[in-house]
């Protein structure tokens, strides 16, 4: 059975606020074909957004330079829960209106200093009027709209805490979820959602042959049909799903992405990848268009 793909990249993303490398900062694993084709892997761990954004764009040209079609993998939410775009009264298509959003308003500097706790103040200004549904910072960076800490649960009338495919990871006992508004300290992924989400939107912009699952294509099993215009596909994926196979040389960050480069890879030749993209068989065609339009989906739930 011919493969879907030719090349695996996996992206371990971090919103630090400066340059760092090593344990909790970014990592890119790619297995991609040698000279004899055979698939081999090399991990990279760039100091910051900026160097990743030119590592991506160097690699991704190299592979389709080559002729192959790159699966893409990124451990941060590429969409938030529906009712988001309503609630900050953006106009347009709900997912797409939000990645503008964010694409404009979201300030990373090469120096990885970024404005995502005064954008998470504003964008909870304009939600709620008050430090909801954002939160987590530092003492300094405390705001009348942002909190150190949570405020309060969400209640019926309120944007939902979790996104679908999140609590359907949670009811399968497949992940212990974050919630997409917590933006600091231990396993938040906010700020990954925050600066990652505008990373992945200038990747399109050079890549016009990129899509990103689910919004730009079906939620459905993936066949080489499906792929006819497409050279590399953009899909959330958790670091969790596969067991990490930690070697003595290599600290946990590199080991992760790693194994689920070799993990995408070995379903892809086993034919097993491609069910993967279909999601969660017992979605409701209400909640199927609140994931293909603003929520999106993790690769494996």
């Amino acid at each position: 059975m011919a493969r879907l793909f030719e090349s695996y990249v996996m992206v371990d993303w971090s919103a630090a606020s400066k340059p760092a490398t090593g344990a909790d900062s970014i990592w890119i694993g790619a297995l991609t074909p040698d000279s004899r084709l055979k698939l081999s892997f090399k991990a990279s761990n760039p100091p910051t957004r900026a160097k990743a954004m030119e590592e991506l764009t160097e690699l991704l040209t190299r592979c389709l330079k080559r002729g192959d079609r790159v699966l893409v993998g990124v451990d941060f939410p590429l969409g938030f829960p529906a009712g988001t775009s309503e609630a900050l009264k953006l106009k347009g298509e709900p997912g797409k209106s939000l990645r503008d959003f964010l694409l404009k308003e979201m300030k990373d500097k090469p120096d990885n200093s970024n404005n995502r706790f005064a954008l998470a103040a504003r964008m909870n200004r304009l939600i709620s009027d008050g430090p909801f549904p954002f939160w987590g910072c530092s003492k300094k960076d405390e705001l009348t709209t942002l909190s150190v800490k949570k405020t309060r649960e969400h209640g019926p009338k309120d944007i939902a805490e979790f996104r679908i495919v999140e609590d359907k990871a949670l009811d399968a006992k497949k992940a212990r979820p974050q919630p997409v508004w917590k933006i600091a300290y231990a396993g938040a992924i906010g700020g990954q959602a925050m600066t990652g989400i505008p990373a992945i939107e200038r990747l399109r912009e050079k890549f016009p042959a990129l899509k990103v699952w689910p919004f730009d294509m079906p939620l459905a099993k993936l066949d080489a049909e499906g792929l006819t215009d497409t050279r590399v596909v953009v899909a959330e994926v958790l670091t969790t799903l596969n067991a990490t196979n930690q070697q003595s040389s290599e600290i946990r960050d590199e080991a992760q992405v790693r194994s689920i480069c070799e993990a995408l890879a070995e379903r892809d030749a086993n034919g097993k990848l491609a069910a993967m993209f279909a999601g969660e068989a017992k979605l409701t065609d209400a909640q199927k268009a609140k994931v293909t339009s603003e929520e999106g989906w993790i690769l494996g739930i």
